[in-house]
């Protein structure tokens, strides 16, 4: 599947699994559906017969509230049967509410927000002690950033040269009630992760050539790659971009067949 139609089928699937578990954080998926369909079409090495494959690129998605989003491309990517999807929320199933590491394709359990980055700095130390070549890959929000456990992480990284670290940041600019600058404003990140002697590139989020571009840079030994992505909450149906409501609303029956047609039309 092309990146372009991975992306979509995250959008339409997550639309759908929020809807029928009425839960919530569908604007949080939906900004992230063209990272992780280039991440997961073009750029990571893995093989979904063999998740746990030991020259597999690991991917950690540290907003894990954002659940939907990961368990689709998974699917889409042969990890597990598309039909598991239908049991989203469920009381039983293996696809919580917050990505579970239960599920096949999933490094680690995330949620709490400031953990993923942490942990995949862990994957990533491991692997250059091994002289492994695979990659960790750390997707983050914004609204985490605040967090006192990425900043002890920003250092550790660039202190152990681990080049083969990318942390990617969905820069939405909204956080839970309102902005990230009424919340606890951390940008510009680009400087601050440069002065912790971080690369830092900032591209359009919801571009595949730029987000492809980015993932696929030459890798510097001696530091880890910041890729700040500009994204819109809610991306691709028009009532939910850009809204923060949609950080804890469920589309009635109604909004779902209009946001489906709206990524349908798209496609």
């Amino acid at each position: 599947m092309i990146s372009k139609e991975l992306a979509s089928y995250i959008r339409k699937k997550s639309l759908e699994m929020v809807s029928q578990a009425n839960a919530s954080h569908i604007g949080s998926a939906l900004s992230i559906a063209d990272i992780l369909a280039v991440l997961y079409a073009d750029v990571m090495r893995f093989k979904a017969n063999d998740p746990n494959w030991d020259n597999r690129d690991r991917f950690i998605l540290s907003k894990g509230h954002a659940t939907v989003a990961l368990y689709s491309a998974l699917a889409a990517s042969g990890f597990f049967d598309k039909e598991l999807l239908n049991t989203y929320g469920e009381d039983g199933s293996i696809l919580m509410n917050h990505v579970s590491h239960k599920v096949p394709g999933v490094e680690f359990s995330t949620g709490s927000l400031g953990h993923g980055l942490p942990f995949g700095i862990g994957k990533a130390l491991h692997a250059k002690n091994q002289g492994q070549k695979w990659k960790t890959f750390v997707l983050m929000s914004d609204g985490e950033l605040g967090e006192g456990s990425n900043w002890e992480s920003f250092l550790f990284a660039s202190h152990h040269a681990l080049g083969n670290l990318v942390a990617i940041v969905d820069n939405n600019n909204l956080q839970s009630f309102t902005t990230i600058a009424e919340t606890l404003n951390t940008f510009p990140m680009d400087r601050k992760m440069e002065a912790f002697n971080w690369r830092v590139v900032t591209i359009d989020g919801h571009s595949h050539d730029e987000i492809r571009n980015a993932l696929l840079m030459k890798s510097d030994d001696d530091k880890p790659l910041m890729i700040i992505c500009k994204t819109v909450k809610g991306k691709g149906v028009d009532f939910m971009e850009n809204k923060v409501e949609w950080h804890y609303k469920s589309p009635s029956p109604l909004q779902l067949k209009d946001a489906i047609a709206q990524i349908e039309n798209v496609a």
